[in-house]
């Protein structure tokens, strides 16, 4: 069998003519070093599920990235983090929500699939459990970082002039992580992690939890995606792109455009996903400027990119 991978970090409004040479390789080199973790996990024969946590719990440990440290704040000043990761060989899923103290959300998540009866957790009962199986819990402070908390201090005061959510600039929309993998033995596996939107409000649930919209993995492919999480989960996006496979006999291609480019951009969300299917094939598509992304595919070609013009 062949091995694949991909990764996100991130979409929106991201061009050159706004980004330091600086600002770009370290972007760069984030996503670069996530690659690798991952794809380390899958040359050594582990899993597409331990690939995939390789993969976010290195974004989540990057300031750089809106998932665990360098997460955004919501109105009242503080983080709530989500985090999902499904095993498609077992259609098996867990998902949390509302954390702030959990220093990987996405271990978390996994933790709630493979050592609890349920899908998903949230808030005090979730850090709760993290607590009661020894997972690293952090202070407030380490997840703090000064862009985030000016990008709050901007938006609220966009919000106190009159602004509404329509208009919410690119920046402070989008933010969130993943990845998907299909390891040796053929199984798939996606896993997201998210710091949500600034200025969100306080017990907002995002599509990065809620198992079918952000974060879905069967036997035909394995879905992570990044955007305006409203939209997401009205669409229903990683499960539609898996059903147009499944039931219409689509490309992983095809499937994803259809919904990224069409379905999405018909009812105004913004956004883009990685996947990958059981043949090792990769799909990045994103109707917006730019997305964070990295990718190995079953060939063995390899990508780093950032921008829209970058194949």
């Amino acid at each position: 069998m062949t091995i694949a991978l991909a990764l996100h970090g991130g979409a929106g409004t991201l061009r050159r003519q706004d980004m330091s040479a600086e600002q770009e390789k370290a972007y760069r080199k984030g996503l670069e070093k996530a690659l690798d973790a991952g794809h380390a996990v899958l040359l050594a024969g582990g899993s597409a599920l331990d690939a995939v946590c390789a993969c976010v719990c290195a974004l989540e440990d990057d300031p750089l990235f809106n998932a665990g440290c360098g997460s955004v704040y919501n109105l009242d000043g503080k983080q709530e983090m989500e985090a999902a990761v499904m095993d498609g060989s077992l259609q098996d899923a867990g998902s949390v929500t509302g954390l702030s103290q959990v220093q990987n959300p996405v271990l978390l998540a996994r933790a709630v699939m493979e050592r609890t009866p349920h899908v998903t957790l949230g808030f005090t009962a979730a850090e709760d459990f993290a607590r009661r199986i020894g997972q690293p819990m952090q202070p407030p402070a380490y997840f703090h970082t000064e862009k985030r908390w000016q990008a709050l201090q901007l938006e609220m005061e966009r919000l106190a002039q009159g602004g509404g959510d329509e208009d919410i600039p690119e920046d402070r929309k989008h933010g969130t992580v993943g990845a998907v993998a299909l390891d040796e033995q053929g199984r798939l596996a996606a896993a997201t992690s998210t710091g949500g939107r600034t200025a969100k409000w306080p017990g907002r649930i995002g599509d990065t939890p809620m198992i079918g919209a952000g974060t879905w993995a069967d036997s035909h492919c394995a879905v992570s995606g990044t955007g305006h999480g409203e939209y997401f989960v009205r669409a229903a996006v990683g499960h539609e792109i898996s059903a147009r496979i499944r039931h219409l006999d689509e490309t992983l291609a095809s499937a994803c455009d259809a919904v990224v480019h069409g379905q999405l951009l018909k009812m105004g969300g913004s956004g883009g996903v990685v996947a990958v299917d059981r043949w090792g094939r990769v799909a990045l598509p994103f109707n917006c400027e730019g997305m964070y992304r990295a990718a190995i595919d079953g060939e063995g070609r390899r990508l780093i990119a950032i921008y829209s013009d970058e194949d």
